[in-house]
């Protein structure tokens, strides 16, 4: 119990240090891996009703951000940030998360090891594995950091990629239409190490080391 808190504390330092917005560096104060929302800001509804910090999130829910809004929650071993105007639904049991449709907006996640996910938007299909990922879902085009970890990108084309990172080496847009390239090079953009790092806090855990070694640029 004591080491629990002594790691929070530490890691409550580190994120003041960082710069954090207090919302984030308040669900630090609360025991790792409790489930549902950890904080939210604005209007964030579940299945259409509003929800507030503690409501519980399910591995078959959706969870909506209105403008201006955010709301950083636990499923099960995974934790998500989801930005403002976004939907997100989730596919699973209980808090078992198997996929993630990104509809619309901006989300970064991070996952439990070992299990296989599927991440989907409008104009990508990305298997993942122990990975942190960030997205932004557009009508045309999707924007994909794998953060770290392994993935297998698809493009409705059929053009695949499959590719391991260390620290967001590999940035990634995911093209609809019928260019030459559908998977195209981008830049590491819009997400932070410090947010990778909280959210990994929240279910108790650190980003693997190789990510860590090449922090601090971020």
């Amino acid at each position: 119990m004591h080491a629990d808190r002594t790691r929070r504390q530490t890691l409550l330092a580190l994120a003041a240090a960082l710069g954090m917005p207090g919302a984030l560096r308040l669900a630090l104060a609360q025991s790792a891996a409790s489930q549902g929302i950890r904080t939210a800001r604005g209007e964030v509804r579940i299945n259409g009703r509003l929800a507030d910090t503690g409501a519980l999130v399910l591995a078959n829910d959706t969870v909506e951000t209105g403008r201006g809004a955010h709301a950083a929650f636990v499923v099960g071993e995974d934790a998500f940030l989801v930005r403002e105007s976004s939907r997100a639904d989730l596919i699973g049991s209980g808090p078992l998360v198997s996929a993630l449709q990104l509809v619309t907006g901006k989300l970064l996640s991070v996952f439990g090891p070992g299990k296989p996910r599927l991440l989907l938007t409008s104009t990508a299909t990305i298997g993942i594995r122990g990975t942190g990922a960030y997205l932004e879902a557009e009508p045309a085009r999707t924007y994909f950091c794998l953060c770290y970890g392994t993935a297998d990108v698809a493009s409705p084309s059929g053009e695949r990629e499959s590719y391991a990172t260390n620290h967001h080496e590999s940035p990634r847009y995911i093209y609809r239409d019928e260019r030459e390239r559908t998977i195209a090079p981008a830049y590491m953009s819009n997400h932070t190490d410090s947010e990778l790092m909280l959210l990994e806090s929240l279910v108790g855990r650190t980003p693997p080391t190789e990510f860590m070694m090449g922090g601090g640029r971020y």
